[in-house]
């Protein structure tokens, strides 16, 4: 379903909206390397540290990369990738300690900007996806409802599992 994304820095990148979130996506997945290493991490990866809540804030700042696909006419598939990419680094993350690791690995926000570049890269016009904003608005609510209740439920267990050991 998602494949690595393809990073190629030297890309000049013209338009303005994909280039802010080029920015944005550097910022949130690529911004610091580990000295003495080629590992990178962002913003999302340190936010994501705080509990739950560095989680559902990673997933809304997703939300914007959503928006300007709408915006610029992605179609529903293109919609669908980006969408997976999301909900799978919002439910992953939920997981404590894994989800974070998860989470600095697997860089959504960058994703979805190559899923992004390549497709508009062809140059041709898109069609106008205004249509697929309720469809999104929809996944996005449902998906938001599931990573709360994902949050409830480890929430739950981690509190079963603390008061068990008194």
């Amino acid at each position: 379903m998602n494949e690595q994304p393809t990073t190629d820095n030297q890309q000049q990148i013209t338009d303005p909206d994909l280039a802010r979130l080029d920015a944005l996506a550097k910022i949130l997945d690529n911004q610091f390397r580990v000295p003495g290493t080629q590992v990178r991490f962002g913003l999302d990866g340190i936010i994501g540290l705080v509990p739950y809540l560095g989680d559902v804030a990673g997933f809304v700042v997703s939300g914007f990369l959503m928006r300007t696909m709408i915006q610029r006419g992605g179609g529903p598939i293109l919609m669908l990738r980006m969408m997976g990419n999301v909900a799978l680094d919002a439910i992953v993350g939920v997981v404590p300690i894994a989800g974070d690791l998860f989470d600095f690995g697997y860089k959504a926000n960058r994703r979805n900007v190559e899923l992004l570049k390549n497709y508009y890269a062809d140059g041709k016009a898109k069609p106008n996806a205004k249509w697929s904003l309720a469809l999104l608005g929809i996944l996005f609510f449902i998906l938001f409802a599931l990573l709360i209740w994902a949050i409830w439920k480890v929430s739950a267990m981690l509190v079963t599992w603390a008061w068990g050991l008194f």
